[in-house]
């Protein structure tokens, strides 16, 4: 009988070494949906959807309704970029029926979220109709580099032909300030400059692996000449968050 109880502390021990990896997962996926309600994306821009988020060792699955078809891509890019995800499963529904692509409103949704996640315009103070695939910008700009550099965002955005800016230079600072929100996480910072560079023309086809850490971004991957490479930082470096980028890509040749 000596042995059989002798068994007992043996067995307690065993029982808790094969419940210790269920609760530890079940901690990283607490952790994980929490930061994804708690990033700068979800109450910042889609703040306005109806979005759950379920995370399953480190498999988080989405589902719920979002008002447009770049949240979708959104929400993913952040949640991805979160420390222990292993893969995310995209579930999201559009509300309503979604723009045809390449029409007018399609482009209009492309650019207002293109300008949305630049700090240096004010997306919320500009106005944004197509028409035939040109743009007509309204509102007020800060400066007239401000509107200059509006009117250049604008421009880069796959599928418009041009851009007619009729904005009123204000001459007040309309910048707002990040601090007021806190400390934008890194995730989030990723994501924005991911889809940035996806919306703009002059980057969407560029090769670019985007990295984050304490708002730095340090981007890797191919570029086709010198110029592109400058773009692509400075386009990453005008995002909400972003302190400070490292550009590691390699120049391919010419095009």
């Amino acid at each position: 009988m000596k042995p059989a109880i002798a068994l007992f502390p043996v067995l307690a021990v065993a029982l808790l070494l094969a419940g210790a990896p269920a609760q530890a997962s079940s901690k990283m996926d607490n952790r994980i949906e929490a930061s994804a309600k708690k990033s700068y994306v979800f109450n910042t821009y889609l703040k306005g959807d109806d979005i759950k988020i379920q995370s399953r060792d480190g498999v988080v699955t989405l589902t719920g309704s979002v008002l447009e078809e770049s949240h979708k891509s959104l929400a993913q890019e952040t949640v991805a970029e979160l420390p222990g995800v292993k893969k995310v499963d995209n579930k999201l529904e559009v509300k309503g029926d979604s723009p045809a692509v390449n029409s007018d409103l399609w482009l209009a949704t492309k650019v207002k979220t293109t300008l949305l996640f630049h700090r240096n315009v004010n997306a919320l103070k500009t106005e944004v109709s197509v028409k035939d695939a040109v743009v007509t910008l309204r509102g007020d700009a800060a400066s007239e580099a401000q509107k200059e550099l509006t009117t250049e965002y604008a421009k880069d955005v796959t599928g418009v032909k041009d851009v007619m800016n009729e904005m009123t230079v204000s001459g007040a600072s309309t910048r707002k300030d990040e601090s007021v929100g806190g400390k934008i996480d890194d995730a989030s910072i990723t994501a924005q400059v991911k889809i940035v560079l996806l919306y703009h023309r002059s980057t969407s086809a560029v090769r670019t692996k985007v990295k984050t850490k304490n708002g730095v971004v340090t981007l890797s991957g191919e570029a086709g000449n010198a110029a592109e490479k400058a773009l692509v930082t400075k386009l990453a470096g005008d995002v909400h968050g972003v302190k400070n980028v490292t550009n590691r890509m390699t120049v391919t040749g010419s095009k």
